[in-house]
């Protein structure tokens, strides 16, 4: 039996191109995606279009909200907000917590999130980069095993790789490409996954030159 599972980086987000943002932000580690995060995004979509995906699984954050809810749209399906995609919740990135908006603000704004799936893996502040890949890891597999379909997780960069790692044995953090708006593709065959498309950004026209994770 094969299956699926794509895996996307968020597009672009406002504080990276407006560094100031943070400063004046009632959730600092929350931001949005910027103007040409939008544009990524939407071309995320256009390259998903003739897949089979059945299921989308978000971060909760609000750029994985927004590159998930755009291509959910193109792709007319529900959008579930999975706490185990999030963030590393790494101290040295964020001095507490990170406030995120509730599900009921999020759904007001993204019609298409379900609001009765509910999270299957809850995070503890703060993680170790340990925590975070065993955490994400763990998700994406739980998630493959119970939507047996083809699904798309959309998380940040560092649940990108973990979620890769938790699927495919024997990478390293070092072996995958982690850029904005990338897709990994995993693919399983019988028992065994395998990765056929490693960060791939074939479907945007405009890349960052410098991998960030925070």
């Amino acid at each position: 039996m094969s299956q699926t599972v794509w895996i996307a980086r968020h597009a672009n987000r406002e504080d990276f191109v407006n560094p100031g943002w943070f400063n004046g932000a009632e959730r600092p580690y929350d931001p949005p995606l910027s103007a040409d995060g939008l544009v990524q995004a939407r071309q995320l979509a256009q390259r998903l279009k003739d897949s089979k995906i059945s299921g989308i699984f978000a971060s909760p954050f609000l750029r994985t909200t927004q590159t998930a809810h755009i291509v959910a749209e193109t792709l007319s399906l529900p959008l579930k907000l999975e706490w185990g995609l999030c963030e590393w919740l790494n101290p040295d990135w964020m001095d507490s917590d990170p406030q995120t908006q509730s599900l009921e603000a999020l759904a007001a704004q993204f019609p298409r999130i379900d609001m009765g799936y509910h999270s299957r893996i809850k995070p503890k502040y703060p993680e170790t980069e340990r925590d975070c890949m065993a955490r994400a890891g763990e998700s994406a597999r739980l998630l493959a095993a119970e939507f047996t379909g083809d699904i798309l997780l959309v998380g940040h960069g560092a649940s990108t790789i973990g979620m890769t790692m938790g699927l495919v044995s024997g990478l390293a953090t070092t072996d995958i490409n982690a850029t904005l708006c990338c897709l990994v593709k995993v693919v399983r065959q019988e028992a065994k996954w395998f990765m056929e498309l490693n960060g791939d950004t074939s479907h945007l026209t405009q890349t960052e030159s410098v991998i960030r994770f925070n």
